[in-house]
C-alpha cells in the first residue's frame, strides 16, 4: 500500500471518529447557552464548559502531558472533575478517577501503580495530595499538580493554581486524533488479593455503553435534566452523565457529604428533574422523607444501581412514585459498567431480579468448567461484548484469569429464571457492598492482621436495613488471655483505611472454620454471625 493510500485511511478513520470529548464539542456547537453542568451554586454552559476544557488540556499540554499519558483527579463532586476527565481525553491522556475518601497511601499506590504524571485536586484535598507526593518521596511519577485553590502550596511543592492555568491557555481548538480503541479511564477497583485493581475502559467500551443505558432505559429526546446522587469517581455516575451531553441535557451534581434525603427530594422538584439515579440506600431514605409521594415531580423514570436493591426497596420507590418507570441496573466497573436492567415495566413482578442482560452484553451463567448450569441453577455470570474492559493496568496474570475460556469473569454467583431474568444470588470473590460502596475482604482482612493482638481475622459482610450490608470482623486472638476489644480495632483500622471500610463489629472465635485445603469457610460464618450485631 502506498504511502498516499495510508494517509488517506487515516483521513477517513479520523472523519468516522467518536468520543464524548467531540460530543461535547458538537453539543457546545449545537446548544452553547444551555446549561450543561450545575453543583450546588455554580453552573457552566456548553460553551463555557467546551472552552474551559480547551483552555485546560492546552494547559497540560503545554506542562509535557500527552498522549497516554496517566492524569489522576482526586476531588469531591465539583464541575472541575468533569472538565478534568474532558480535558483528559482532549489530549488522549488517560484519566484516573480517585475515591476522595481513601487515606493517603491507599491514593499513594493508585498514583505509583497508573504511573500518573499529573494530578488535579480541589482545595480541601490540596493537603492529603501533599502527604501523597511526600509519601513517594523523590520517585514519584507526578510532574504536573493543580489545585482548585489560591494556595496550591498545599498540595506540594512546584503545584499551580487550576483557574490560573485556564486563564493563561489558549482556547484555541486542538487538532488530536484519539482512536476510540485508546484508553479514557483507569478506574480502580479491588479483587480478593486486596489489591486495587486498574480496569482499561475505552472510549469506545465507554461509547457503546452510553447506547445501552439510553436503549435499555427508554431515553428519548425531552429528557433535559439529570439528577445524580453517586459521586463523580464511581463509573455509576458516569453512566448517567454521558448520554446527556450526548444529547445536550443538563446534569445536576449533588454535592459530596453526608445525603441528606429531604434535599434530594427539594432538588428533584426544583430541578425539575427528567431522570435521576441513587444508590439503595439513599432510595430508602428518600421514599421515608414525610410527603415524598405528594411531590410534583418531572420525572420520565428513575434509576437504582450501585448495589443489588432489596425487594423492600423496590416496593417504596413504587409505592411513593406512582406511574413513574423505575430502572434496576447491575454490573461492575470492567463492564462500563451496567451488564443488566430490570425495566420499569417488570418491577412489581420480578422484584428481586436484576432483569436481562442488556443490548451489546452478552451473557452467560456458567459452573467452574464454563459450561451453561440449567434454568434456576446457581452459576458464576460471564460476560463478552463490546463494553468489556481491555483488561488490568499492568496486571497481566489478573487480566488473563479474568478472561479465562474467553469470557470475562464477573465473580459474581446468579442464577436465571425460565424468562431470562437474572437474580444475584452472591460473589465470589467475598465483596461486600455498603451503601453503594465496594469493601473488599481481602484488603481489610490484610490490615486487621497485622495488628498485634489479632491471631486471624475474617470479615464478612451482615444485612443491614440502612446499608444493604455492613463488614463484621470475626477475630482469633493472639492472646485469648488479652484478646483486642472491638473499639480498639475500629480506630487500628480507621486510621489505615478509609472510614467507610473499617468494620462496624468485631466477633472474637477460638478458631475459624477451614477445609480440607486450609480454607477459611465464610459460608459456615455467615450462617453462625450473618445477622446484624446487636
Amino acid at each position: 500500500m502506498t504511502k498516499a493510500e495510508n494517509d488517506q485511511i487515516a483521513t477517513l478513520d479520523s472523519a468516522r471518529r467518536m468520543s464524548h470529548g467531540q460530543q461535547l464539542a458538537r453539543a457546545a456547537h449545537k446548544t452553547p447557552e444551555r446549561v450543561a453542568f450545575r453543583c450546588e451554586n455554580q453552573q457552566r454552559t456548553y460553551a463555557e464548559i467546551d472552552r474551559r476544557v480547551t483552555r485546560l488540556a492546552r494547559g497540560l499540554a503545554d506542562r509535557g502531558i500527552g498522549h497516554r499519558d496517566r492524569v489522576a483527579i482526586l476531588m469531591t463532586n465539583r464541575i472541575e472533575v468533569l472538565e478534568s476527565y474532558f480535558a483528559a481525553h482532549r489530549l488522549g491522556a488517560i484519566a484516573v478517577p480517585v475515591n476522595f475518601r481513601l487515606t493517603a497511601s491507599e491514593v499513594a499506590f493508585i498514583v505509583e501503580n497508573s504511573g500518573a504524571k499529573a494530578i488535579i485536586v480541589d482545595a480541601g484535598l490540596a493537603p492529603l495530595a501533599g502527604q501523597v507526593r511526600a509519601q513517594l518521596g523523590d520517585g514519584t511519577p507526578i510532574s504536573v499538580c493543580l489545585v482548585t485553590s489560591e494556595a496550591p502550596e498545599e498540595a506540594g511543592p512546584r503545584s499551580e493554581s487550576y483557574e490560573q492555568v485556564i486563564s493563561s491557555s489558549s482556547d484555541t481548538e486542538l487538532a488530536i486524533d484519539v482512536p476510540e480503541s485508546d484508553p479514557a479511564f483507569i478506574m480502580y477497583t479491588s479483587g480478593t488479593t486486596g489489591r486495587p485493581k486498574g480496569a482499561i475502559l475505552s472510549h469506545f467500551n465507554l461509547m457503546i455503553n452510553t447506547f445501552n443505558m439510553m436503549s435499555a432505559t427508554s431515553m428519548f429526546g425531552d429528557d433535559t435534566v439529570w439528577l445524580s446522587g453517586l459521586p463523580l469517581f464511581h463509573i455509576g455516575c458516569l453512566d448517567g452523565i454521558l448520554p446527556y451531553v450526548m444529547i445536550g441535557g443538563t446534569s445536576v451534581i449533588l454535592s459530596s457529604g453526608p445525603f441528606d434525603a429531604s434535599q434530594a427530594v427539594d432538588m428533584l422538584v426544583n430541578e425539575r428533574a427528567t431522570a435521576c439515579l441513587f444508590v439503595p440506600a439513599q432510595w430508602q431514605a428518600i421514599c421515608a422523607v414525610p410527603g415524598v409521594k405528594q411531590r410534583s415531580f418531572n420525572l420520565r423514570r428513575i434509576l437504582t444501581g450501585g448495589a443489588v436493591a432489596p425487594p423492600s426497596v423496590m416496593k417504596a420507590m413504587i409505592d411513593n412514585f406512582p406511574g413513574i418507570p423505575i430502572y434496576n441496573g447491575f454490573g461492575q466497573t470492567e463492564m462500563s459498567s451496567v451488564t443488566c436492567v430490570l425495566r420499569g415495566e417488570d418491577a412489581a413482578r420480578k422484584l428481586d431480579s436484576v432483569g436481562k442482560p442488556i443490548v451489546n452484553v452478552e451473557a452467560r451463567i456458567v459452573d467452574a468448567d464454563m459450561r451453561d448450569v440449567p434454568v434456576g441453577t446457581v452459576g458464576e455470570i460471564v460476560y463478552r461484548g463490546p463494553t468489556v474492559m481491555q483488561g488490568y493496568w499492568d496486571r497481566p496474570e489478573a487480566t488473563e484469569e479474568a478472561f479465562g475460556g474467553g469470557w470475562f469473569h464477573s465473580g459474581d454467583l446468579c442464577r436465571m429464571d425460565e424468562e431470562g431474568y437474572v437474580s444475584v444470588v452472591d460473589r465470589t470473590k467475598d465483596m461486600i457492598i455498603s451503601g453503594g460502596e465496594n469493601i473488599y475482604c481481602a484488603e481489610v482482612e490484610a490490615i486487621i492482621d497485622s495488628h498485634p493482638k489479632v491471631k486471624e481475622v475474617a470479615l464478612i459482610g451482615v444485612a443491614d436495613a440502612k446499608w444493604g450490608e455492613t463488614p463484621v470482623a470475626i477475630i482469633v486472638p493472639a492472646d485469648p488471655l488479652d484478646p483486642p476489644v472491638e473499639s480498639e480495632i475500629i480506630a487500628y483500622c480507621r486510621e489505615r483505611l478509609a472510614s467507610y471500610k473499617k468494620p462496624t463489629a468485631v466477633i472474637l472465635v477460638d478458631e475459624l472454620p477451614r477445609n480440607a485445603s486450609g480454607k477459611v469457610l465464610k459460608t459456615r460464618l455467615r450462617e453462625r454471625f450473618g445477622k446484624q450485631p446487636s
